[in-house]
């Protein structure tokens, strides 16, 4: 499977094992058990980081404003 460049998502991707390739969820909790240092917060770091798209939850997006009909009469 070919990566996905990190342009779909903006340039500065902040590393952080929440969406690291290597890394998958522990059990108890919010925490990541990454390969290398076991047990780790979600928003720990290495320099083994691998970007995954996939696992990064994008944010919700704002409401969108309702208009009346007042709004747009002359």
């Amino acid at each position: 499977m070919f990566p996905l460049p990190i342009r779909f998502f903006g340039q500065h991707i902040e590393p952080a094992c929440t969406y690291c390739a290597r890394g998958l969820p522990a059990g108890e909790g919010e925490n990541i058990l990454c390969p290398r240092y076991g047990v780790v917060r979600p928003y720990f770091r290495c320099r083994a980081f691998r970007y995954d798209p996939l696992r990064r939850v994008p944010h919700v997006p704002p409401p969108l404003p309702t208009f009346s009909m007042e709004d747009f009469m002359l």
